[in-house]
C-alpha cells in the first residue's frame, strides 16, 4: 500500500496514494492509524483525493477504526478528498453519521485548530 504521512504539531495527514480502496489496503491503513495514535497523534486527517474507486462499503471499515481511535484519545478523525463514487458508498452505508467528512484538506486543518483552541479555552479558564 502506498501512502504518505505529513506530520504536524497538532495533527497528521495520511494520504492514501492508491487508485482503489480495497480490502487489500484496509489492514495496513488500520495499522498505520494505530501506529500514529501510539506516537501521540490524536488528530488524524485521511486524504483520499488520489483514490478513484471503492467497490465495497466493507473496505471503508478502516475509517471507523480510525475514528474510534481518535475519539478515544480525545481527538478528531477527518476524511477529505472523497470523490462522487466513494461518496455514494459512504452515503449508502451511513458512514457519514459517525465519521467526519470535509471536502478539502484546509477545511480539515481548520476544524482541528478550532477544536484545539476550544480545548485550551475549556481547560485554561483559571489560568491567567
Amino acid at each position: 500500500m502506498k501512502f504518505s504521512v505529513d506530520k504536524h504539531e497538532k495533527y497528521v495527514v495520511l494520504k492514501l496514494e492508491e487508485p482503489k480502496f480495497t480490502n487489500d489496503n484496509t489492514p495496513a491503513l488500520k495499522s498505520e492509524f494505530v501506529l500514529l495514535n501510539t506516537e501521540g497523534y490524536h488528530n488524524i486527517v485521511l486524504d483520499l483525493s488520489a483514490v478513484k474507486e471503492c467497490s465495497d462499503a466493507q473496505d471503508l471499515s478502516a475509517l471507523l477504526a480510525g475514528d474510534r481511535l481518535c475519539k478515544a484519545a480525545d481527538g478528531l478523525f477527518i476524511v477529505c478528498g472523497v470523490n462522487k463514487s466513494i461518496a455514494q458508498i459512504i452515503q449508502m452505508s451511513n458512514l457519514h453519521q459517525s465519521v467526519t467528512f470535509v471536502n478539502k484538506l484546509d477545511e480539515a486543518t481548520d476544524l482541528i485548530f478550532m477544536e484545539e483552541i476550544e480545548k485550551e479555552l475549556r481547560g485554561g479558564v483559571d489560568k491567567g
